[in-house]
């Protein structure tokens, strides 16, 4: 008979330690709008124009310090320095999105595009929070089509920093669309089912998506709708 209660039990300990990732995790997320928001308020008065004048060392630069931090991050997962690295990289993350909303505001509609992308970005992450919470089904199996995904896209954008042509750009932004919403369902997965016990870890995820998400219906959106009168 001792067997036969200790398998609740384990499966009791396992959803209290999936609810409190789980917790853990949306706080957290939460938590890193702050640095971004304040990122991008600042970067927003700086001039980026360097960066436009020279966009391929500029992505260099911005590829080494983006890996290099999420390595940090990583190593450091477990303690309070993992979550101070992730705070001042969602900052960077920030700084660096100004570009993109300067170009944005620049628009007589600027304001209604951001804020279109921001509402499509809330749709796509609460819409795979729900299918992840409600189905409980394990998405584990899409690591390996999202990590093919994620490589082809890497090459993508490498390839058109040289050719700079606008199909392949909108394209790009699309597919980084399905791929980050896909990998936000991918990492809720892993936290209900267990397979994510690390809450700095699955913050990261996270909130790469989510960046990614806005950013790319940004592009999108001023392409498709974006007037300069």
């Amino acid at each position: 008979m001792q067997p036969e209660l200790q398998i609740p039990a384990q499966a009791g300990a396992l959803s209290v330690t999936q609810n409190r990732v789980l917790r853990n995790t949306y706080l957290m997320l939460s938590l890193t709008m702050i640095p971004t928001l304040i990122g991008a308020l600042i970067g927003m008065q700086l001039n980026f124009g360097i960066m436009r004048t020279n966009p391929i060392m500029s992505f260099v630069v911005i590829m080494a310090v983006f890996y290099g931090m999420v390595f940090a991050i990583e190593k450091n997962k477990d303690s309070g320095l993992g979550v101070a690295l992730l705070l001042a990289f969602t900052f960077m993350m920030g700084l660096l999105l100004a570009p993109l909303l300067q170009t944005a505001l620049g628009l007589s509609n600027g304001g209604q595009i951001i804020a279109m992308a921001a509402a499509g970005t809330g749709v796509s992450f609460f819409g795979m929070a729900a299918i992840a919470t409600v189905t409980k089904r394990d998405f584990s199996f899409l690591n390996k089509f999202l990590m093919v995904g994620v490589i082809v896209a890497m090459i993508a954008i490498v390839a058109n920093l040289f050719l700079q042509m606008p199909a392949l750009s909108l394209t790009i932004s699309a597919v980084v669309v399905l791929l980050s919403t896909m990998l936000i369902l991918y990492t809720l997965s892993g936290i209900i089912n267990g397979g994510e016990t690390n809450y700095v870890s699955a913050t990261l995820s996270l909130y790469i998506s989510i960046y990614n998400i806005f950013s790319s219906l940004v592009q999108l959106l001023m392409a498709f709708t974006g007037n300069r009168d």
